[in-house]
């Protein structure tokens, strides 16, 4: 099993954005917890993509070539890429440079993002929230199998016998698809052959067991081969030496983060009772000792029938660059073993 670590390039501020001087000082942070992944083991390291002032991952690419001049072996994922508001001749183009300057470890997770400040800032209707992603969708796979492409949909001029390129190095460039919970996104990825990262940030993780079992029934009936149709698992998580410290280490701003996310969509304040039942057995937070939380991984992936990849978000709670990068060792040492 891949054990990595996505994030959203958090800043934690709240009211107004920061500064240029702390925008510099969370990029290079960050950057360091990359290059700490690669140093401590773990296998992939994504980065979101918001527009939003508590964020610093709009351009995901540009922070993952960076990252890509610094690291040898993790590889490099978007987490996801909102491909309904982007061109996908442009993201193709974006990621195969990535793929060139990281030697062949890009990957792209191709979605439609849990916030929707994308769809007007690039000109987008959200009432195409579907036709745009399964028509930008159709053009980044062809792009990605075609080096010359005839194309024609209707949210982008067609493509008469282009070239696209550059081309990356590996053939083909790996593209997973970001699914939250309807299940017509399980049977199109399954349908595609691509693999599945599922976006688990609430509730029981087995709960989603039906929706990846379409997913594996719509890859079959197409006939692509059981070992095609990978399932990634993307939760909320943290990791400390002992499972109290790991809760109050982690519970202050991941309540502060969602009860905010939670007044713009109208959910409830979040409870201290919530939060304890999502980081117990059966909930979706990955937050404990090392020890605990390789067997909640493996519970997780019996439950679902089987993953291959988990990825820790873990810079949502307003943590400190040592406490993650303390996190991060410990994944690598403790965590990746226990899980082999």
């Amino acid at each position: 099993m891949e054990v990595g670590i996505d994030s959203f390039a958090a800043t934690n501020a709240k009211d107004t954005a920061l500064d240029a001087a702390g925008n510099m000082n969370e990029m290079a942070n960050l950057l360091a917890r990359i290059e700490a992944a690669d140093k401590a083991g773990l296998h992939v390291f994504g980065i979101g993509e918001h527009h939003r002032k508590e964020f610093l991952d709009s351009a995901p690419t540009m922070i993952l070539a960076a990252a890509a001049t610094r690291t040898k072996q993790i590889r490099l994922t978007s987490a996801v890429t909102v491909l309904s508001a982007a061109d996908p001749v442009r993201v193709f183009q974006n990621f195969a440079t990535l793929d060139i300057i990281s030697r062949g470890r890009a990957e792209v997770v191709a979605g439609r993002g849990s916030f929707v400040e994308a769809y007007p800032l690039f000109g987008y209707n959200l009432e195409d929230y579907d036709a745009l992603f399964i028509e930008k969708l159709d053009l980044l796979l062809h792009i990605r199998d075609h080096e010359v492409v005839k194309w024609k949909g209707k949210f982008r001029a067609a493509l008469n016998n282009v070239a696209i390129y550059p081309r990356p190095v590996q053939d083909p460039l790996p593209v997973w698809l970001g699914v939250g919970g309807t299940p017509q996104s399980f049977v199109r990825a399954g349908t595609l052959g691509l693999p599945l990262m599922v976006a688990i940030i609430g509730g029981e993780t087995h709960r989603f067991r039906p929706l990846i079992d379409l997913y594996r029934e719509a890859g079959a009936k197409a006939g692509h081969a059981p070992e095609k149709l990978k399932v990634g698992l993307h939760s909320l998580g943290y990791v400390a030496d002992t499972t109290q410290q790991a809760v109050e280490d982690y519970f202050p701003g991941y309540a502060e983060t969602f009860t905010r996310i939670g007044k713009e969509r109208g959910w409830p304040p979040v409870t201290r009772a919530q939060f304890d039942a999502q980081a117990g057995a059966r909930g979706a937070l990955l937050i404990g000792s090392p020890e605990e939380v390789a067997e909640k991984i493996k519970r997780h992936s019996e439950a679902l029938g089987g993953i291959s990849r988990v990825t820790f978000q873990m810079d949502n709670a307003g943590l400190s660059h040592e406490k993650l990068i303390n996190a991060i060792e410990l994944i690598g040492k403790r965590i990746i073993p226990a899980l082999q």
